[in-house]
């Protein structure tokens, strides 16, 4: 719809916003507004704030409800002081079945190599992701140890998405593995699964 000035305005209930953003297209602007929160000098960073907050009260009230549950489950901690060991590239591969992993409540599987250099190949459930600059981490449950686990995403090779579907845990997941990190927030969250 034309605007005043002749500009473009999009109405709430807009097919365009209601309809064709993607579970994954939300979780990325989620954390775009994260990741220029994590850097204070960077240009654009308070408009892509605004943005999203505009976003998610144009959004039907169950995918801004969506939208609020992943905001939590994107956490930002302080950057990484420790820069002896320089970043490595992340495999492609990763990346997009992360996504998937994280979007669907499926299990994933990769080769991980932890600091030591020791190789492991582990079965996670990705419930959440932490960017402490310049390294992001998936925020997991470790199906093999039984326990929650950080793996920074350099680190990772050889990923597979499974069909094993599982249950979101609770939030106290993400917060209790990242204590000094904090999730975006616009406003209060409702309570609601982010996979739902």
């Amino acid at each position: 719809m034309t605007g005043p000035g002749g500009g473009v305005r999009l109405e709430p209930t807009s097919v365009l916003i209601s309809s064709n953003l993607l579970t994954n297209e939300l979780v990325a602007l989620v954390l775009t507004v994260a990741t220029s929160r994590s850097t204070a000098s960077i240009p654009f960073a308070a408009g892509a704030e605004r943005a999203l907050a505009k976003l998610e009260e144009a959004l039907p009230s169950q995918r801004s409800s969506q939208l609020q549950a992943f905001m939590q489950r994107i956490v930002i901690g302080d950057p990484a002081n420790d820069l002896t060991e320089v970043p490595g590239p992340v495999d492609p591969a990763f990346l997009a079945l992360f996504e998937q992993s994280f979007t669907s409540c499926c299990v994933m599987r990769f080769t991980y190599t932890d600091r030591h250099g020791s190789r492991t190949r582990r079965n996670i459930e990705p419930h959440g992701l932490l960017v402490r600059v310049p390294y992001w981490y998936a925020i997991a449950w470790d199906r093999k140890r039984n326990k929650p686990r950080l793996f920074r995403a350099d680190r990772v090779r050889r990923p597979h998405l499974t069909a094993t579907p599982f249950i979101p845990r609770p939030q106290d997941l993400v917060t209790g593995l990242c204590p000094d990190a904090q999730p975006l927030r616009s406003k209060p969250a409702r309570a609601m699964s982010p996979h739902n």
